[in-house]
């Protein structure tokens, strides 16, 4: 069995300026005011924008994210229907296969620490599911069919593609204190790294989520970038 920490990629993200050219120019033909684009006005039209939450703007460009983490998370990310996903199928892939090494892989709960008594306990119940998995296997049973013993923490893949506007919106709910800290985990550096990208689309809901993306950049838990 494996035990690895969550981590995000970019499949595709087009380049910053692009991006706020583009915009610019989908949100002036509501005014037809192409005339009045120039070196700076992508900058001060979006700035203006994104503060008066003329958000509809923002859906004309979308973001390809390939993001690893547990079943439990994908669980609630697939709820935002705006997005399309890819995901890995427990149905098609046989972990029981040398393909996969033969094993199951976890995401680590990174609220506990290794050392803690309910830490051991997680990782006897992961042992647990991985032994009875692969004996059902064995015995016959199909990957969709031993796939009922498989734990919310299995490792999955899940691609997601959604444009600005709902990228901002999964932000705001899924760095929220209120989400679950796995969830967190991943998606305050995940917004951090749009940030870093589009500064100008994320840099409102950076500041918001600032303190607790350094409380968990401080304790380095927050997911990778790879």
């Amino acid at each position: 069995m494996k035990v690895i920490d969550p981590s995000f990629s970019f499949m595709h993200l087009p380049g910053g300026e692009f991006v706020l050219r583009h915009l610019e120019l989908a949100a002036r033909t509501c005014y037809k005011s192409e005339d009045k684009a120039d070196a700076d006005s992508a900058r001060r039209l979006l700035e203006r924008i994104v503060r008066l939450g003329h958000d509809s703007v923002l859906e004309h460009i979308s973001v390809t994210v390939r993001i690893v983490c547990d079943r439990g998370v994908t669980h609630e990310l697939v709820r935002h229907r705006l997005c399309s996903f890819s995901q890995e199928s427990t149905r098609y892939a046989n972990y029981a296969h040398d393909k996969f090494g033969s094993e199951i892989t976890v995401i680590r709960p990174f609220f506990w620490k290794e050392d803690d008594r309910r830490y051991a306990l997680w990782l006897a119940a992961m042992q647990a599911c991985e032994d009875a998995y692969l004996r059902l296997v064995e015995a016959g049973a199909t990957a969709q069919e031993a796939r009922s013993v498989l734990p919310n923490s299995l490792k999955t893949e899940i691609v997601t593609t959604a444009n600005i506007r709902e990228w901002r919106h999964i932000f705001k709910l899924r760095c929220d204190k209120a989400a679950h800290p796995q969830m967190r985990q991943i998606m305050l550096p995940l917004m951090a790294a749009f940030r870093a990208r589009i500064p100008l689309l994320f840099d409102d809901l950076h500041a918001r989520f600032a303190e607790s993306l350094q409380v968990m950049e401080h304790d380095g838990t927050a997911a990778t970038l790879v």
